[in-house]
């Protein structure tokens, strides 16, 4: 009989928590849906555009999607693209020169011979994203997620200190 009583309460148990989970999940659902929503209202949507090179300098693109755009040679400089969107995006030898990308989502983005000086890259998403030959110089990459080995690379030729964070490169990509 207590084996029946412990199977049966194990059953309840299982059942509470299945159902507590499926509401977590859903409410993490809505919450993201409303964020992403929020993002874009009232923002151009850039998403798979050839914008090559468009100039963008100091233009407010906060939330803006760039996703999957080809942006090669195009102006950003001063541009604040913090919160955007960018995954999958070439800025292959476009000016980002103090450009704010805080908290950007920018996986597998081309920045290859990019003029990254002085941009600010805290909190952004940055994995599988590419820098090869870019300038780096006084760039804050604190807290990015960053594939190591492009850390390492970047480490390299790191040097500079971002005027506006006070942070050096070498320091934010925590170089040796």
């Amino acid at each position: 009989m207590t084996h029946y009583i412990d199977f049966k309460l194990k059953n309840k148990l299982k059942c509470i928590f299945n159902i507590f989970l499926s509401f977590v999940l859903m409410l993490s659902f809505c919450l993201i849906n409303t964020q992403t929503s929020l993002a874009e209202e009232g923002k151009v949507n850039y998403t798979l555009t050839d914008l090559k090179y468009r100039d963008f300098s100091h233009q407010d693109l906060e939330g803006t999607s760039f996703a999957g755009a080809e942006m090669l040679g195009a102006n950003f400089q001063d541009a604040n693209l913090s919160g955007t969107i960018l995954t999958k995006g070439s800025f292959l030898r476009a000016n980002l020169k103090d450009a704010n990308l805080s908290g950007a989502f920018s996986d597998r983005v081309n920045y290859n011979e990019a003029d990254l000086s002085n941009a600010i890259f805290t909190d952004a998403m940055l994995s599988g994203s590419k820098f090869r030959d870019a300038i780096i110089t006084g760039a804050d990459f604190s807290y990015a997620i960053i594939d190591r080995y492009e850390v390492k690379l970047m480490c390299k030729y790191a040097d500079g200190v971002n005027p506006v964070t006070g942070i050096s490169t070498r320091e934010s990509l925590e170089c040796k």
